[in-house]
């Protein structure tokens, strides 16, 4: 059994929210998705990702900023990683 990996980073923590960045893994070798090998993304959402088939497996903690770094930028925090076997 051979497993294809998609993660998604997401907006908000919301399953429904935009995809704002992607990655793509294919177990099967099937495909051979590279970075940057598409401007948009696999899936408009993650809520659509699950309608497709996708199996959600782990999504990301939603940990607060300290105070006074609200705005600060970092790591895209609303991680989500998907799996089809």
């Amino acid at each position: 059994m051979n497993q294809q990996v998609l993660v998604l980073y997401l907006a908000t923590s919301a399953l429904d929210s935009d995809v704002v960045g992607w990655s793509r893994y294919d177990g099967t070798g099937s495909t051979h998705p590279t970075t940057g090998d598409s401007d948009e993304p696999p899936y408009k959402t993650g809520l659509a990702a699950l309608q497709d088939g996708w199996r959600l497996f782990q999504a990301s903690q939603l940990i607060p900023p300290h105070p006074g770094h609200e705005y600060d930028t970092s790591f895209l925090k609303h991680e989500f990683f998907f799996e089809k076997l």
